[in-house]
């Protein structure tokens, strides 16, 4: 098939090379022309705006999927492609976006005749050589036109069409809020093992977790890999961010009244991670200072 890609960061310019090896046409458009000479070489069809890469789409319908930031960025890109790629042409959006936001783009772009395909899509860095589970919502018709790309982007048994309109984005959100979960509870793990009075090879441990155990997944093999090029992981500063769908799984679960305390908790662990020092921590200890006279004197200023 003939598509164009818009976003060529790291996983939009890894799909653009596994869509190409696959033996697809790709058009590919990026602000930063660096971006676009890359996609290029390895063997894209440049474009140097929207309606330039439109302009170059020859096959009907004509497809695009948008691989920008979530929020404003994924709105504008949308929004303008919509009306550049005009009735009967069919965009994906594979970034994360949430999936409210997404069904307001859906009915923009159905009033202009343009069909919005919702790609949860997750695979990151790895997905060139592995590649991407797609979680994939939309109408039948033109979900099913664009299964050629789908197919050639995930490995086996790693896309499905998930429901209609918003349900890719909806399961992915909730794919990254059980991430957050996961990852935490690695972190933990790792932490009281690394402070034990046992003098553990963690890497070791992790590689023995991940042939037998029931805790072994594609994340400890990771992890695997992290303590091999790090072992006491001091190149590594202990910063997590949030992209946003791990805020949205907790607002939806109190939506739905449904109980999620793990992923609750994996979260306000992140935004722990950000703080030099916490300034609830020093009310705490100022606390206990107070009525038990436990006290830790902070470090004069430079």
């Amino acid at each position: 098939m003939q598509l164009g890609m818009v976003g060529l960061g790291k996983m939009g310019n890894f799909m653009t090379q596994r869509l190409i090896g696959g033996g697809h046409q790709v058009v590919a458009y990026d602000r930063d022309p660096k971006a676009v000479a890359t996609a290029a070489g390895a063997g894209a069809t440049s474009a140097q705006s929207l309606p330039d890469m439109v302009a170059k789409l020859t096959a009907s319908p004509k497809v695009a999927w948008v691989m920008v930031p979530a929020g404003a960025p994924t709105d504008e890109t949308i929004t303008q492609l919509a009306d550049a790629i005009g009735s009967g042409g069919i965009i994906i959006d594979g970034g994360n976006t949430n999936y409210k936001d997404g069904l307001k783009l859906y009915a923009i772009c159905k009033a202009k005749g343009v069909s919005l395909i919702d790609a949860g899509t997750s695979g990151g860095v790895w997905g060139l050589k592995e590649g991407y589970c797609l979680m994939v919502g939309g109408d039948d018709e033109q979900v099913h036109t664009c299964e050629p790309i789908f197919l050639t982007l995930a490995p086996p048994k790693g896309y499905a069409h998930v429901g209609p309109a918003g349900a890719g984005h909806f399961s992915k959100m909730v794919h990254n809020g059980i991430e957050y979960g996961l990852l935490q509870a690695y972190g933990e793990g790792f932490e009281i093992l690394e402070r034990s009075q046992y003098p553990y090879d963690l890497g070791q441990l992790a590689e023995l977790w991940c042939h037998g155990s029931v805790v072994r997944s594609w994340l400890l093999e990771l992890l695997v890999l992290a303590f091999r090029d790090d072992p006491g992981l001091k190149d590594i500063r202990g910063y997590v961010d949030d992209t946003g769908e791990g805020r949205w799984t907790v607002e939806t679960a109190i939506d739905e009244n449904v109980p999620a305390p793990v992923i609750t908790l994996s979260l306000l662990a992140r935004m722990a991670s950000r703080q030099d020092e916490s300034f609830s921590a020093k009310v705490v200890a100022a606390l206990r200072n107070q009525f038990g006279g436990h006290a830790v004197k902070a470090e004069p200023r430079a």
